[in-house]
């Protein structure tokens, strides 16, 4: 499997345990995260063609992986 850019280990290096743990412990954390790899996995299939979709449908995408992205950070503030 090629390397997939964007997952939250990634984006969030410091905070991997504090992910892991929040994934076990709190339904509505998982739930976001869940999101979170189903877009960002739809994203990835759209870059590298293997479900092409267009421009607008991608930018779509991108923002909705941005807000989860805002939205886990926020949480992670909030769970520190």
């Amino acid at each position: 499997m090629s390397h997939t850019p964007h997952e939250l280990a990634e984006e969030f290096p410091d905070d991997v345990k504090k992910i892991a743990d929040l994934r076990q412990a709190d339904t509505h954390f998982a739930k976001m995260a869940e999101n979170y790899h189903t877009i960002n996995r739809a994203i990835h299939r759209a870059e590298t063609d293997v479900e092409p979709t267009s421009d607008d449908h991608m930018s779509q995408m991108r923002r909705e992986r941005l807000a989860l992205k805002d939205q886990i950070a926020a949480y992670l503030r909030g769970a520190a």
